[in-house]
């Protein structure tokens, strides 16, 4: 990608006419978007949170109505533990007591976690209801509303309950990033920088070079920085939509980072941080593999995330033991994304046992 030619919009291309953009635009356009797409705008389900419900819900509403559209909203608790069956029964019946039909399009007004439970709500009310994206934080525009993987944690795992459905559109509106507190913004960083470590050098470099403003929020890059992102995940999604192959590689640095997450309990690290910490994991057992990576340069641009200390009490044999109930595992083992170099990764489940106990020490500290 080249973010000095910014997208005005990501296409993910499918099969049977079920391709769809991506656009970069004001959230206020929703409504006309899902119009020329021939989706109904009166009655639908807009799910969102208590904080994003806040801040947009309004002026969502009254672009709706300026359309001759309506919608009826859930409000549903902020956090990961939202990602729950007990919140999807609550999204289950205020959309059946409102009447619904196979046509109501439902609209996911927030970050991943929303995406996530609103776009599996969509999946299974009705057999399938048309669904719109509105992503309102960095990891969502540049990842977790494009591909169409939705889902719920279990206590065994995080995203072990789900499916593979794609919206028919995205919104992305890079004002809304302007409200993000600085740990939601340096979290969604990792994202944006694992895309950029597994597919594309240029990328990296034009990140290399703008650090400082990137982590500052200059909004003279952040077009760039939310559309190259977004863009190599379009691309990704439409070699490989049920991440039989390629698609896998967007895994970098996540059977470490939810394993992290899981031996937390959910609780004191973002997403983003601990996919930041698995991708120092992730690099440490590249290079155990016998691969030749820049280290040095890569973690000078990690090391820009701040992230929380991992206490002595989440010992590494827990850690390795959280990862055997990982989704991406084969029947007989797991399988990592590694990098060969930077904008190369490849996928391999040929990893000792030894090996991730080893990167895992590294990347912690012990």
């Amino acid at each position: 990608m080249d973010p000095q030619n910014i997208p005005s919009a990501g296409e993910v291309v499918l099969p049977e006419g079920r391709s769809y953009t991506v656009h970069f635009s004001r959230f206020q356009t929703v409504p006309e978007r899902m119009m020329s797409l021939g989706l109904q705008i009166q009655n639908c389900l807009l799910v969102t949170d208590e904080n994003v419900g806040a801040l947009y819900q309004a002026d969502l509403e009254k672009a709706f109505e300026s359309a001759g559209g309506s919608f009826h909203s859930i409000i549903l608790p902020p956090g990961e533990s939202t990602k729950s069956p007990r919140q999807l029964e609550r999204i289950y019946e205020f959309a059946l007591s409102t009447g619904i039909t196979r046509s109501t399009p439902v609209v996911a007004l927030g970050g991943g976690v929303i995406g996530d439970i609103a776009g599996f709500a969509a999946a299974t009310l009705l057999r399938g209801l048309p669904l719109v994206h509105v992503p309102t934080t960095l990891v969502a525009q540049v990842d977790s509303s494009i591909g169409g993987k939705t889902g719920l944690n279990h206590s065994t795992g995080k995203n072990l309950i789900g499916s593979f459905y794609q919206p028919r559109m995205v919104c992305a509106d890079f004002d809304t990033l302007r409200t993000l507190s600085d740990r939601e913004w340096t979290s969604g960083m990792a994202e944006v920088i694992k895309h950029a470590l597994i597919l594309d050098i240029n990328f990296f470099r034009w990140i290399e070079e703008h650090i400082d403003g990137i982590v500052a929020r200059d909004y003279k890059l952040v077009p760039a920085f939310v559309a190259c992102a977004a863009a190599i995940k379009c691309e990704v999604v439409s070699a490989d939509e049920f991440e039989s192959d390629h698609r896998m590689i967007l895994n970098f640095g996540h059977t470490f980072g939810h394993a992290l997450e899981r031996s937390l309990g959910f609780k004191s690290i973002t997403h983003g941080e601990a996919v930041a910490i698995g991708m120092k994991a992730a690099l440490h057992l590249s290079v155990l593999l016998g691969n030749k990576i820049e280290l040095d340069r890569i973690f000078s641009v990690l090391s820009s995330i701040p992230v929380p200390s991992i206490p002595d009490s989440i010992s590494i044999d827990n850690l390795c033991l959280s990862m055997t109930t990982d989704k991406k595992r084969t029947a007989l083992r797991l399988r990592f994304v590694v990098l060969s170099g930077i904008g190369k990764a490849y996928v391999t489940a040929d990893v000792p046992t030894e090996s991730v106990s080893e990167a895992w020490r590294r990347a912690l500290a012990r």
